[in-house]
């Protein structure tokens, strides 16, 4: 088709809980349009969604993926977002530069808390929304349960705008509600249909009629005041109101379909088409200026504004960045300023994509999306624009991650190799994380779930030749005292030449839980030069690095260096150093030292039915619940629980929750570890220690 101007454009980011068949939704739509001689499947990896070489081999969606087809002359840019929680990033970005949501609900399994995930990041993202009851083909589904389901859920203006008749195998007829018509689809997956009279079925079309009426008269003062005046509103008035009404979401379109036997999505692409949003019903949307000040970008101002909402890298392309046109327009050649990064960019050839299949074309119009491959320095929330108008988008807010996991090298010497690629691997994926921890000794890798990192792994080996495993993270203990304690420590070296010569009077006793280290002196007198007190507090800090009760960093301690002595040729800044280290550690050890572990904040957000296993699970893991609150028809469980007793928790909720909970999870404080595993703690250091000297 002709390059499509802003009103016939429909971005839709396809969205919904794993295995809801969203995937197989975009492949009978693409069928739908002419865009596929037959329809692939997930079984097969032939799908034209998942082509990555980690969705084929896990047989689920990874990456957002950028699909496009024409229907009643618009051309609808559809954005196959995956389900499950690790892949999240995937779904944000999609719906930061979309216009509505498509939410699909599996009829076999009806609502996740992927729907209500869904659900809730839409509404922040101000997309207007409307729900597809999938796999309405399955044995013992129930189209009117999912339905008051939603409707319980996400409140009474979810309204049916198709209801099937032949629910189960062998499903293919569907009353749509607008047309008063029944709806039958031929087999073969191509979406073929013919329309038949609603027969008897008419009186309870005309009651839902009526029912949608009132809502889109709801939606306009000018059309209420028609429908109190005449009891009804003419059929044009209904059709003209009926886009507002959706995108002020005083209705929630439902529709019934069966994606795999390509049943009822046709007459939703005809809704899409019709009634669906626009980029004129986002034309203009938050900025800042070169300057940092709020500003807005209008989609029919005539410099271009570019927002990357995606990078990747495809095999034999290199970098491809998936991107939206906010505002004029944009073709290869085109130079732009990255106003995120500095410095400029300059367009290569850019692509329709469906999928891995790339369409060159010469320009993009605003409120469109396309790709571009090869940009030097342009990464994933980045915004290119005209240096002539320089703006900045808002990124995305990724959630933070809560799986952690140690990398170990299988083979030495790849370090670098290693760091590179976990580099690129983040500026692709922003809710991956990566650090080197130098008290550990680890690098700690950091994602949404264990098949989030999973897949990095692969990625790490298929792209970088570099091969890892994945360790329990060692745990950050730290070291501090209970009690008080002097000590008086004296230091004498003598070498022949000039010798070393100090003594460290120290105090301490406990400090503030989670504030460190709080070193004073209070000297009387001329016993120590003032000079030497910077001296004794670096022999302090290096005890507290090195540990001295079983190797880990020391906090939460007050240090009051209160006297000593002194030579006048002997004494040097490191004389005190060295006693200073040695005095602490002598303190430190008279005044009942401990053990304290991380202990991080989580929430649980599970179905009700499961609240009493997780409560009891959290228990087992030496958890403190601290409360149990409402969201929705899920519940959130928050509570306080030792790092040690998290490893792979994700996996034990989903276990759990049959699949249906996720947590979240970050450090909160630090507390006393018990007794019994302080001491294993401590013994294993000690013999640990025995060994090395051995050696």
């Amino acid at each position: 088709m002709k390059e499509p101007a802003a009103p016939d454009l429909r971005n839709l980011a396809i969205l919904g809980h794993a295995s809801a068949g969203k995937t197989m939704l975009c492949e009978a739509m693409l069928a739908c349009a002419g865009r596929l001689g037959r329809m692939g499947s997930i079984a097969h990896g032939t799908t034209v969604s998942d082509y990555h070489a980690s969705e084929r081999e896990h047989l689920i969606s990874v990456h957002c993926s950028l699909l496009h087809a024409e229907w009643l002359g618009r051309k609808l840019n559809l954005l196959d977002c995956p389900g499950y929680n690790d892949f999240l990033a995937e779904g944000l970005g999609a719906m930061r530069v979309c216009d509505s949501a498509l939410i699909v609900i599996n009829a076999a399994h009806g609502l996740g808390i992927g729907t209500d995930a869904a659900w809730s990041y839409c509404t922040h993202f101000g997309l207007p929304k409307a729900i597809v009851v999938n796999a309405l083909d399955k044995a013992q589904v129930d189209f009117e349960a999912v339905l008051a389901d939603a409707r319980a859920h996400f409140g009474r203006n979810v309204f049916p705008f198709a209801i099937p008749l032949d629910s189960g195998p062998g499903f293919h007829r569907v009353l749509d509600v607008m047309r008063n018509r029944v709806t039958v689809y031929a087999s073969g997956g191509a979406g073929k249909h013919t329309e038949e009279p609603a027969g008897e079925l008419s009186a309870r079309v005309q009651a839902l009629h009526r029912e949608l009426i009132e809502y889109v008269a709801e939606s306009d003062d000018g059309l209420l005041e028609r429908f109190f005046a005449n009891g009804l509103l003419a059929e044009d008035e209904l059709r003209a109101g009926l886009h507002q009404a959706i995108q002020r979401q005083v209705i929630v379109p439902l529709f019934a379909v069966s994606a795999e036997t390509n049943v009822g999505v046709a007459r939703l692409l005809d809704f899409v088409a019709k009634y669906g949003s626009s980029p004129l019903d986002r034309a203009e949307v938050p900025a800042r200026d070169a300057g940092g000040l709020p500003g807005i970008v209008r989609l029919d101002q005539p410099e271009p504004v570019v927002f990357v909402f995606k990078t990747m890298n495809e095999p034999g392309v290199g970098e491809l960045s998936l991107f939206r046109v906010f505002a004029g327009s944009v073709g290869s050649g085109d130079e732009l300023v990255n106003t995120s990064r500095g410095g400029t960019e300059r367009l290569s050839q850019i692509y329709l994509l469906n999928g891995r299949e790339r369409t060159p074309v010469a320009r993009l119009a605003a409120g469109d999306l396309g790709a571009v491959v090869k940009l030097r320095n342009t990464h994933t929330g980045d915004t290119l624009c005209s240096p002539r108008f320089r703006v900045s988008l808002p990124k995305v807010e990724y959630p933070t991650p809560n799986l952690h996991t140690a990398l170990r090298l299988r083979s030495k010497g790849e370090e670098d190799k290693l760091a590179v690629g976990l580099a690129k691997l983040h500026l692709e994926d922003p809710t991956f994380h990566h650090r080197v921890d130098d008290e550990l000794h680890q690098t700690i890798a950091s994602g949404q779930g264990e098949l989030h990192l999973q897949v990095i792994v692969e990625r790490l080996a298929r792209r970088f030749n570099v091969e890892v495993s994945l360790e329990e993270p060692a745990i950050a203990y730290r070291e501090t005292v209970r009690g008080r304690a002097e000590s008086r420590y004296r230091h004498r070296k003598q070498t022949g030449g000039a010798g070393q010569f100090a003594e460290v009077w120290m105090r301490i006793e406990p400090g503030p839980r989670d504030q460190g280290i709080e070193f004073t002196e209070s000297l009387a007198g001329n016993n120590v030069d003032r000079v030497f007190v910077p001296s004794v507090e670096k022999g302090v800090a290096t005890a507290c690095r090195e540990g001295v009760l079983a190797g880990y960093r020391v906090t939460d301690v007050k240090v009051d260096f209160f006297d000593g002595k002194m030579h006048p040729v002997d004494s040097k800044d490191i004389a005190f150093q060295v006693a200073a280290y040695h005095a602490f550690k002598e303190c430190f050890l008279a005044a009942s030292p401990v053990l304290l572990e991380p202990v991080h904040a989580v929430s649980v957000t599970t179905p009700e039915d499961c609240v009493g296993t997780v409560l009891g699970d959290l228990s087992a893991r030496r958890g403190q619940v601290i409360g149990v609150e409402v969201e929705g028809r899920f519940r959130v469980v928050r509570a306080h629980v030792p790092l040690k007793e998290l490893h792979r928790y994700g996996n034990t909720v989903r276990a759990l929750t049959g699949g249906r909970g996720r947590h979240a999870e970050q450090f909160d404080h630090y507390a006393e570890l018990p007794a019994e595993a302080a001491q294993r703690i401590t013994a294993e250091r000690a013999k640990r220690n025995g060994a090395e000297t051995a050696k």
